[in-house]
């Protein structure tokens, strides 16, 4: 008797530890750019490390969970960081950075609180030195085949903009690409892709830019 009660305390307990963990998960949409190739060829990446890469743009849509405690479903948020030197050059340090961090306009105080603290922790060094939090309507959208992401689209309000679509045997040049940079935050499932669009127009990090068709996105998912 006394061993049978053991087992359900602990299967009660298990089960209590499983549903806070589920409780505690966060998941949903993530897409980013940069300004470097991701999938080039080493003679193309040479060719822009120390000169290019040195822009980058982050987005997250929360499916569903928390973040200190607060409940995030449905809201997004996106950073937009300026380094010091090409985002995931091996042999350099890009660092330090400044960052711009956009946060939801349908967030209530808490939740932007929330959002900027969860953005810091998914983008690291790059999300380290916040000199702006902007709010803004965030649409962040992508469009799945099966089970891979397809194409991408987000726009922060007027301050930035990502159109982004799978990377196909059409944006080969050289014939020798590889994945050059890694995502830059935490992915469950990331796919190279074509960043059609890639565009700051807000303030803070002292350049703007507007960049087009080049191998420089990553789309697809996260969960913590």
């Amino acid at each position: 008797m006394r061993r049978n009660m053991m087992i359900a305390a602990a299967g009660a307990l298990l089960l209590a530890l499983s549903v806070t963990a589920s409780a505690q998960q966060i998941h949903g949409d993530y897409v980013e750019t940069r300004s470097a190739d991701v999938y080039t060829g080493p003679c193309f990446a040479n060719g822009e490390t120390g000169l290019m890469g040195d822009q980058a743009i982050m987005a997250w849509r929360v499916s569903r969970g928390s973040w200190d405690g607060v409940v995030l479903d449905g809201l997004s948020v996106v950073g937009v960081a300026k380094a010091s030197g090409t985002i995931g050059d091996q042999y350099n340090n890009p660092y330090p950075a400044k960052a711009v961090v956009i946060v939801d306009e349908r967030a209530t105080p808490e939740q932007r609180l929330a959002l900027k603290s969860f953005a810091q922790s998914m983008g690291g060094e790059l999300l380290r030195t916040i000199v702006a939090v902007e709010t803004a309507p965030i649409e962040i959208d992508i469009e799945y085949h099966g089970e891979h992401p397809n194409k991408a689209r987000v726009a922060a309000g007027a301050l930035a903009g990502i159109r982004a679509r799978l990377i196909s045997d059409k944006d080969h040049f050289c014939g020798n690409e590889d994945i050059m940079y890694r995502p830059m935050a935490p992915t469950a499932h990331a796919m190279v892709g074509v960043a059609l669009l890639d565009e700051f127009r807000g303030e803070g990090l002292g350049v703007r830019w507007t960049l087009r068709d080049k191998r420089s996105a990553y789309i697809g998912n996260f969960a913590r």
